[in-house]
């Protein structure tokens, strides 16, 4: 992948002498894969010139990720020149501001008390997705989102393509206060945001202050030099781009500081490459390349909000302060998703803990409520849940032995009702399972009754389909391959290379998905799926990360389970591979019709007492 940067300053553009070799403009990266899919990541000033280069190079497609709607990542957006092009053709994607979507977000910068032009009357072809934590496709990129630390609700973007892996983290403050020097271990959310950026080999991270700055910004929203270094060391990068240079901040300091953190990680024996972005900067990610991915277009498996629900979730305050509970209940009540949830308002553990679909738990801790014994008991009860219920907590400061106990975050006073809003909508979101169990297909019955006359339901193991999954786990160097017949209740599988197992439930299965959509399922990375993040073959043994199946369709039409194979690592699967998969589940189709067809002959020959009545 190619990466070039456009903009790289934070909160404000600052042109002039002092900030010309890193640049004063506000954020905006250009990506492209080998294949020259285009994707720009922020829309902040620096957006203008590379609208001005795309429409020279007579560029007409893109996909623009916006991290946040906060007003140096969006400002750019009005003078990006290709959205005013009717051939164009273009895909924003980015979350949900506080009061409404994408779209409305940003057609608010465009209203007439603002700017002449309104959003509606740019001319290209433009459609606005609404992202949660997910993944989705941009033709042959991959693109995973994360949710990051800051007044808004703000998402982290992962591309995958090449065989390489470029992470944006910007704007994003530790979790933990303690992490903001850089120093010891991460733990809780900073563990799972830098496990986000795990192997990346460019991770461009938010690095606004500096460790000696950083108590005066507490709860501004933004990383450190410090901790953004800690986390490129715990996701063991292979070089980070620091960003979102501190409008106050000369290249010549700026330069101090990178020399500075180039030490640190010489004094920690890294071999992690740091620089500073700076405008017009053009790198190339390379690694060999990979069989070609067929393109498919922008599709919204980011997208879910709380549609897979079983039954209503719970929100649960334990504040005692009426100011807190007016402004967690305002939020609660600006956020449609949050709001057609239940509120449970508590003082004590034992109630607490007796809710049993609760999402996220706020609690407020002070001399006289002992939030910590509160998590405690939470976390005591609900050990055996396989997500463990984020809990943020309330309080004047930090309290030591949090994470311990159970505390997810803290939220220390003071802070404002749209930190409050943008703190309960992350954890939300967060919350919200991503364990997507497979609809009936339409023709369920005729579909079991197709199943059930193969005969192959608990039957021995059969040299001709172990024969297939043998080669199809050998070929793709898979551990597990399996034909797995998708029964009313349960999936069977008629041969098993690599499961001890010979059934799961239905609700876990994946091939029940490729039976309902009649065509190959490909998951690359399954943590990062919504319909399958929090699936028992995920969480637990076998721990899948990836998988394909190619569905069992037969001559009359019915889909009985399919032949698919599975990985314990994220994987990408190429055209060609699933055209390989397919033609061994065509032989595999050949051996069940047989079956069929034999039992429809035994079963239209007359018995032996039925010919000695003729």
């Amino acid at each position: 992948m190619k990466v070039r940067f456009w903009g790289t300053r934070g909160s404000i553009a600052k042109p002039g002498p002092t900030t010309a070799r890193y640049g004063g403009n506000t954020s905006c990266i250009e990506v492209r894969s080998s294949r020259g899919t285009l994707i720009v990541i922020d829309c902040g000033t620096g957006s203008h010139g590379l609208g001005q280069a795309l429409v020279t190079e007579g560029v007409t497609r893109g996909c623009l990720l916006i991290g946040h709607t906060h007003w140096d990542h969006i400002q750019g957006l009005p003078f990006f020149a290709p959205l005013f092009d009717a051939t164009n053709e273009w895909d924003i994607c980015g979350p949900k501001g506080l009061s409404g979507s994408l779209r409305e977000t940003l057609s608010g910068q465009m209203e007439s008390t603002y700017f002449p032009v309104a959003l509606e009357s740019l001319g290209a072809t433009i459609r606005y997705w609404d992202l949660l934590q997910g993944s989705f496709q941009v033709d042959d990129i991959k693109v995973s989102t994360h949710h990051l630390n800051h007044p808004a609700l703000t998402l982290a973007y992962r591309l995958e393509a090449d065989g390489v892996s470029v992470v944006y983290a910007c704007d994003h403050e530790a979790y933990s206060h303690a992490a903001a020097d850089g120093n010891g271990r991460l733990h809780g959310p900073d563990l799972r945001h830098a496990e986000f950026a795990a192997g990346a080999d460019l991770l461009i991270h938010d690095s606004q202050y500096t460790a000696a700055e950083y108590p005066a910004k507490v709860n501004w929203g933004h990383s450190t030099i410090e901790y953004a270094m800690l986390v490129a060391r715990e996701a063991r990068v292979g070089q980070v781009a620091l960003t979102h240079h501190d409008p106050m901040r000369t290249d010549d300091q700026l330069d101090e500081l990178v020399e500075a953190a180039q030490a640190t990680m010489r004094e920690h024996g890294s071999p992690i490459q740091v620089f500073a972005a700076s405008e017009g900067l053009t790198l190339e990610v390379n690694a060999p390349l990979l069989a070609a991915i067929p393109a498919t277009p922008v599709e919204d498996t980011a997208k879910r909000a709380i549609d897979n629900r079983e039954s209503v979730q719970t929100v649960l305050l334990g504040l005692y302060d009426p100011e807190l509970t007016t402004m967690f209940t305002d939020a609660i009540d600006a956020d449609e998703t949050i709001r057609a949830m239940n509120v449970s308002h508590v003082h004590d553990a034992r109630t607490a803990t007796e809710n049993a679909r609760l999402c996220v738990a706020i609690l407020e801790h002070g001399p006289e409520h002992d939030a910590l014994a509160t998590c405690r008991s939470i976390a005591a009860d609900r050990a055996g849940e396989r997500r463990r219920l984020p809990v943020l907590v309330v309080a004047d400061r930090e309290y030591a032995g949090g994470e311990q106990t159970g505390v997810a975050e803290w939220l220390v006073r003071p802070f404002s009702s749209t930190y409050a809003q943008a703190k309960l909508q992350a954890w939300v979101h967060r919350g919200i399972s991503r364990w997507k169990k497979a609809a009936l297909p339409p023709d369920e019955e005729r579909r079991i009754a197709t199943l059930l006359a193969t005969g192959f339901l608990d039957s021995p193991p059969d040299p001709r389909f172990d024969r297939i999954t043998r080669l199809a786990s050998r070929f793709f160097a898979v551990p597990i391959a399996l034909i797995s017949l998708v029964d009313r209740e349960r999936q069977w599988f008629k041969s098993a290379v690599g499961l001890p197992i010979r059934e799961t439930s239905r609700e876990a299965s994946f091939c029940a998905h490729a039976v309902v959509e009649r065509k190959t399922l490909v998951v690359n990375d399954a943590l990062v799926d919504d319909r399958f993040a929090e699936n028992p073959l995920v969480i637990d043994e076998p721990r899948v990360r990836f998988y394909a199946g190619a569905p069992l369709i037969m001559n009359d039409g019915t889909c009985l389970g399919s032949l698919c194979i599975f990985d314990t690592r994220p994987r990408w699967f190429a055209a060609s591979d699933v055209a390989l998969l397919e033609d061994w589940r065509d032989l595999a189709v050949s051996e069940i019709e047989r079956e069929l067809q034999l039992a429809a002959a035994a079963a239209a020959m007359p018995s032996k007492s039925d010919a000695k009545a003729r």
